[in-house]
């Protein structure tokens, strides 16, 4: 999807902040037995701190960890364009959720040394299923439809000189 190092930093801006920002909000409510309005809110409290360090993961680490691991995974010639977006967006989530979770226990709940490890497990096995679940079915298609909308006329253009340079007409 991003071209470019500009979009990419946007992409990767926009990602975290739905990723993360869904995670905090279903986190909270898992402290507090269900979601409530003010959930919403207080997440926003998490945000500012979490946001970046998981915004420092993907866009230094994780994204082309996520991107190597998935070209070697499946055949990309042979394969349609979503196999490769799931997958990569499944082997982010199989990278970042561990590593979000650490964070998590270690800032947020702050469990006793002797405990950190079992406490870490324990969060992960809690966020690993819904991160899958809200990266596959609502963040990545929604954060890759406003990215799209943002930058339609840049990447029309883009495809168009593509085409142009391969012969093809626009209208294709």
């Amino acid at each position: 999807m991003p071209k470019t190092k500009g979009q990419e930093l946007i992409f990767t801006i926009m990602m975290v902040f739905v990723m993360v920002y869904g995670m905090i909000v279903y986190n909270i409510s898992l402290e507090t037995g269900g979601l409530e309005n003010g959930h919403f809110l207080t997440a926003f409290h998490e945000l500012w701190f979490m946001g970046p360090i998981a915004f420092g993961l993907d866009f230094f680490l994780y994204g082309r960890l996520s991107k190597w691991i998935a070209f070697r995974t499946i055949d990309v010639k042979s394969s349609q364009p979503v196999f490769l977006v799931l997958t990569i967006s499944a082997v982010t989530v199989c990278l970042m959720c561990p590593t979000m979770s650490l964070a998590a226990t270690v800032l947020i709940q702050q469990p006793e040394w002797n405990q950190l490890v079992v406490t870490w497990i324990e969060t992960t096995v809690k966020n690993f299923p819904m991160a899958l679940c809200w990266q596959l079915f609502l963040a990545g298609p929604l954060v890759r439809k406003i990215f799209r909308l943002l930058f339609a006329k840049k990447m029309a253009r883009q495809n168009g000189n593509r085409r142009a340079e391969n012969g093809m007409p626009d209208s294709i």
